[in-house]
């Protein structure tokens, strides 16, 4: 199959290179990369592709879909879990097959987290800063043990089941909401619980469910108000799943006490390239980065060599299936 590979780097290049390479000579497939995002602009690159593979922040929107069937493209393969950006019933109704990486590396993003959590707390980042200047003094990086704290999880798919055996390692209580029960959770000691019961309970809070029109600004003005006095709020999964606006006014009140952030509402305009010469005209992402309790970072979680290998390993395998027209799992 002939594939084009959009919003490329060069880690995407090196590690869908090196599972291509792993298959068979018949089995391999021939493989385009092109930096640019997939738009209705740069839609004549995939003039004599077969599948076009794209990522988080390419939005495959109907009028795209239509630019791709107009040029034969027959599939579209997201190298990334969540499907939030594919409008599903178009590329159905023009014959488009849409395929996904539903898991790669659960590790990677749920260590992140956690890793986003411990800096929060212990305030390691602003301690390698002051240290870096002479300054030895710890004022201001008082943290508390996670020893004993209620932790709550939104959502135990694979991430959150292994958060939330993470956390109980820590000696955490764990809570979490999900509309499926998890029985691994359950064998961990997690308590299921309403969303309502979660907010008022936990010390620290975790999003970790797709983003979806149910879920979209989960967390809001009412949610925040429920929560405990200078919560913790992580959120590695989709940035829609927080209302920014209320965040920000949480933060100043100090409701929110510590904000965790590995993506972001507005971040298709800006992660993943650097703008560190250019004005960032995105005035909420600004007001977010002056709060010294707040810490972003640029969706790395998946970013480990483990996960990338996965996900080439899986998309490649899912256009393989669709080219032989064998059934394929990730086809949604």
């Amino acid at each position: 199959m002939r594939i084009g590979f959009f919003s490329t780097k060069p880690y995407d290049k090196t590690s869908f290179m090196n599972a291509n390479a792993a298959l068979a000579k018949p089995q391999r497939h021939e493989l385009i990369f092109f930096e640019a995002a997939l738009t209705p602009q740069t839609c004549g690159l995939a003039e004599q592709v077969d599948a076009v593979c794209v990522f988080v922040n390419d939005q495959i929107d109907a009028h795209l879909l239509r630019c791709l069937a107009g040029r034969g493209v027959k599939v579209v393969a997201l190298r990334c879990a969540g499907f939030n950006q594919v409008d599903l019933a178009a590329a159905h109704a023009m014959g488009i097959v849409v395929v996904r990486v539903p898991a790669y590396s659960p590790y990677a993003v749920a260590e992140h987290a956690v890793a986003l959590m411990l800096t929060l707390n212990r305030h390691t980042h602003r301690a390698y800063n002051r240290v870096r200047e002479g300054n030895f003094a710890l004022n201001g990086l008082l943290g508390f043990d996670l020893y004993g704290k209620t932790m709550g999880i939104i959502g135990t798919g694979r991430i959150g089941t292994v958060l939330a055996r993470i956390m109980t390692g820590f000696g955490c209580t764990v809570l979490a909401c999900d509309q499926v029960e998890n029985a691994e959770c359950r064998q961990l000691g997690v308590r299921y619980v309403e969303p309502t019961a979660l907010f008022q309970q936990s010390d620290i809070i975790s999003l970790h469910c797709p983003l979806t029109p149910a879920t979209r600004h989960l967390i809001n003005q009412h949610c925040i108000a429920l929560m405990k006095p200078g919560v913790m709020l992580i959120n590695t999964g989709r940035g829609a799943l927080i209302d920014t606006s209320a965040v920000i006014a949480a933060l100043k009140t100090g409701q929110i006490g510590a904000l965790g952030l590995d993506v972001y509402e507005q971040e298709e305009l800006l992660f993943f390239e650097d703008h560190s010469n250019e004005i960032i005209q995105d005035d909420a992402l600004e007001r977010l980065l002056t709060f010294p309790n707040v810490l972003i970072t640029s969706h790395q979680g998946f970013f480990t060599r483990e996960a990338l290998a996965a996900i080439a390993e899986t998309t490649l395998s899912n256009l393989s299936q669709i080219e032989q027209h064998a059934a394929c799992p990730n086809r949604l």
